[in-house]
């Protein structure tokens, strides 16, 4: 006992939150609580094992004596550092390592979604501490079916990483995937699922996200209902959904929760601005250069006169004015919320104006550009715009050099790179590419609710039914 507290205080030498309380308990027997003051509640270590050690009876066993919701009997002194770091108070009596769970209140309460925000629906959102995000699903899901698995990740961070899935609906194939995967992890730390997704689909070189991460609880919860599976991690206020396909990145959660005939509309003009918001710009570029006969003549003439006293060509006063509004995007998420919004409609007002003022741009293409950059806001995942921002530079060279055919075969290059790309073994382009009827009018179109009764083929192979209506 005494080689162990001495190493202990080797190995925490330069660790002065770690408190060592020696209590008597008989003539030549000596108790040890071991704490990290940082991570550990004292008032938790004084109630669960102070006050009970202070009339421990050496004749009866010592963990009967000590309270506390979670308590593990080590038999490796190698692990006692792992359940100081991570809350736990440490009783060592002779041979006995008992440690006991007195973690801290270090997370920030449930609140509601900054990122995915819902006009209808729940609020509540996932925070850094993964007992809280498990319970929130668990809330919702009260099943026995239900199951998580907990992995450590980092040999010095050894962050929790939990797998959760139905078990009567999760392929099996694809829980054993993942699981295979995080085991291949062998790195110093992994602080976020943001570093996990990077391990988990080894950076392919698409530019789409092919993994997605939600903060919100009942997001994760309807997905696991559907057959997928979430990864949680602690300290991290986001969950990983897989498989993951592209029409789920620009489709939120909240449509869940309005009326199919109402929400039908908005979902098909979501598809049709993430086309826009990458073809527009070059679509311009192409019908100014190159195919004039595509459009009527008068409007042809008027384009002309709004560019005539313009010193660069059409591509270059598109690209100057994306640049500008990737910038303003920019400046907008890295500034404090309170101002971002306020500095980017002001700046992009100033500096539009002042371009056509001083003969540097046409009204035309402020424009295009302000209508390339509005379609692009109603996806609020980051790599998602991303992406738009890759194929519409793409987009616009392609045209600059082949007109409309750049265009088609800009299409052709998409099409090609998104039907190749797979997410947990599963096709990317799905439900078009291969086509289902039932996660198609779950995703693109939104059928009845009472007609929602079946669970895809793509994501599970298990208890396809979910349920029905009389």
């Amino acid at each position: 006992m005494n080689k162990i507290v001495a190493r202990l205080k080797e190995e925490f030498k330069l660790t002065p939150d770690l408190k060592i309380k020696e209590i008597k308990i008989s003539l030549f027997k000596t108790v040890y609580v071991l704490f990290i003051d940082t991570v550990c509640s004292s008032d938790k270590v004084n109630d669960y094992i102070l006050k009970n050690l202070t009339h421990y009876n050496s004749r009866h066993d010592l963990n009967s004596n000590l309270a506390g919701p979670n308590s593990v009997s080590l038999t490796n002194p190698d692990e006692i550092e792992f359940y100081l770091t991570s809350g736990f108070a440490v009783v060592i009596l002779d041979n006995t390592i008992i440690a006991i769970e007195t973690k801290g209140d270090l997370a920030r309460s449930v609140s509601a979604s900054a990122r995915e925000p819902s006009l209808l629906g729940p609020e509540d959102s996932f925070n850094e501490n993964i007992q809280t995000n498990i319970g929130l699903i668990k809330r919702r899901i009260k099943s026995h079916t239900m199951k998580t698995e907990e992995i450590v990740l980092g040999r010095k961070t050894k962050n929790v990483v939990t797998i959760n899935y139905l078990e009567d609906v999760a392929k099996c194939e694809n829980i054993q995937i993942i699981k295979d995967k995080l085991n291949t992890i062998d790195i110093d730390g992994v602080l976020d699922v943001g570093n996990l997704i990077n391990y988990l689909e080894s950076e392919n070189r698409t530019v789409f996200p092919t993994i997605k991460r939600t903060e919100r609880p009942d997001l994760v919860a309807t997905s696991l209902l559907e057959g997928k599976i979430a990864i949680l991690m602690d300290t991290s206020p986001f969950a990983i959904i897989l498989p993951s396909f592209l029409v789920d990145f620009i489709n939120p959660v909240s449509d869940n929760y309005v009326k199919s005939i109402n929400v039908a509309f908005v979902k098909i003009l979501r598809a049709f601005c993430f086309l826009f918001s990458m073809i527009v710009p070059g679509l311009f570029v192409a019908i100014i250069n190159y195919n004039q006969e595509t459009i009527p003549s008068s409007l042809l003439i008027n384009f002309s006169t709004q560019s005539a006293g313009v010193p660069f060509p059409s591509i270059v006063e598109v690209i100057i004015l994306l640049i500008t509004c990737d910038i303003l995007r920019e400046s907008d998420l890295r500034f404090p919320s309170n101002f971002g919004s306020a500095i980017s409609i002001l700046g992009a007002l100033i500096i539009g104006e002042a371009a056509v003022n001083a003969g540097l741009v046409s009204p035309i293409a402020i424009i295009i550009a302000s209508f390339t950059f509005i379609t692009s806001l109603i996806f609020t995942e980051l790599e998602i715009n991303s992406a738009l921002r890759f194929y519409r530079y793409m987009f616009l060279f392609f045209a600059a050099f082949f007109g409309l055919y750049g265009i088609f075969l800009g299409l052709i290059l998409l099409l090609t790179n998104v039907i190749s790309i797979k997410s947990l073994n599963s096709p990317y382009f799905a439900p078009i590419a291969p086509f289902d009827k039932t996660y198609f009018f779950k995703t693109f179109l939104k059928e009845k609710e009472r007609h929602n009764t079946k669970r895809s083929f793509l994501i599970t192979d298990k208890n396809m039914t979910r349920g029905k209506f009389e």
